[in-house]
């Protein structure tokens, strides 16, 4: 026979509201049940598994301990395969449906979201999939706090996160833009040397500002950053305007800028190493039916715009 749990799928899911609204009162609001029952939920949950789940301080809310970080992961991928049990039960586990968070870097989502929403409303009309945009350390947390299934992200900042599992589906190398009226702009291709002299307008996110950086250092020169943005768009339209060239990874499919202007788009012939794009989950987690089609459209995107 099975050993007894000592704890209720009822009690996860009053623990998992309580700590995503970080309040019993916004809890029980959600849940439409009395605070007493939230509370008495949390506290014989923390007595059958003998640990202290939330911080509790008057007039601040509920704060997690670092064994309700962990509950956390655990409890949202318990009750997740739960409802499968429970629709493989009543017959109807074939059609797969439910929510789906996912996280992805923001400058992929331009490529890979429009794409993904039109393939997952033409095969799984009812998987809803919620989106956190973001770059990778906010991705990273996201993961780590189960506030997302897995994530879209290039490989930059994760070889610290052991805790992490990832799979590349897509290789971006570095390429050079400049204005359309550029010297330079009839040239196939170009190293960065050849720019040496030229302001450098930077694309301003966390890990990416190292990777353009580093490119431009390891030929030696001393990069002129004169102006710098977190917006991709933004990026180009500085370009277009003349007002420096830029690296990037993710080609769009026009040379047309926000602003009206056009950029030339020129091979960069030292550029090392392309990024690589992944998909990326917390180790040991098993996820959903539902995410796993997800994670699959993805790789099918990726496949196709390498031309596979």
């Amino acid at each position: 026979m099975t050993s007894a749990v000592g704890f209720t799928l009822v009690q996860l899911r009053y623990f998992l509201v309580a700590a995503e609204r970080g309040s019993m009162t916004e809890a029980s609001a959600e849940l439409r049940i009395a605070q007493s029952a939230v509370s008495a939920a949390i506290y014989n949950l923390e007595r059958d598994l003998q640990v202290q789940l939330f911080i509790r301080r008057r007039g601040r809310g509920l704060t997690l301990t670092p064994a309700g970080e962990r509950l956390r992961q655990q409890a949202r991928d318990l009750l997740a395969r739960a409802r499968e049990v429970e629709r493989e039960a009543r017959g109807d586990g074939g059609t797969i449906s439910g929510p789906v968070a996912v996280g992805c870097f923001v400058t992929l989502a331009p490529y890979y979201l429009p794409p993904l929403f039109s393939e997952c409303t033409r095969l799984y009309p009812g998987i809803e999939i919620d989106v956190v945009e973001a770059e990778t350390d906010q991705l990273v947390h996201s993961l780590t706090t189960g506030r997302v299934d897995f994530a879209l992200t290039y490989g930059l900042g994760l070889s610290a996160e052991a805790d992490l599992r990832s799979e590349t589906i897509a290789r971006a190398p570095a390429y050079v833009i400049i204005s359309a009226d550029h010297p330079l702009a009839g040239q196939g291709s170009v190293e960065l040397a050849d720019l040496s002299a030229e302001p450098l307008v930077l694309l301003d996110l966390p890990h990416s500002r190292d990777y353009f950086r580093s490119l431009v250092a390891a030929t030696g020169t001393a990069p002129d950053v004169r102006y710098r943005t977190q917006s991709y768009e933004a990026v180009r339209s500085l370009v277009a305007r003349g007002l420096g060239y830029s690296v990037l990874n993710q080609r769009p499919a026009t040379s047309q800028t926000y602003g009206g202007g056009e950029v030339a788009e020129l091979q960069l012939r030292d550029g090392g190493p392309p990024l690589e794009v992944k998909l990326v989950s917390v180790g040991g987690m098993t996820q959903t039916a539902r995410a796993r089609a997800v994670m699959d459209l993805l790789r099918e995107i990726a496949a196709r715009s390498a031309g596979v």
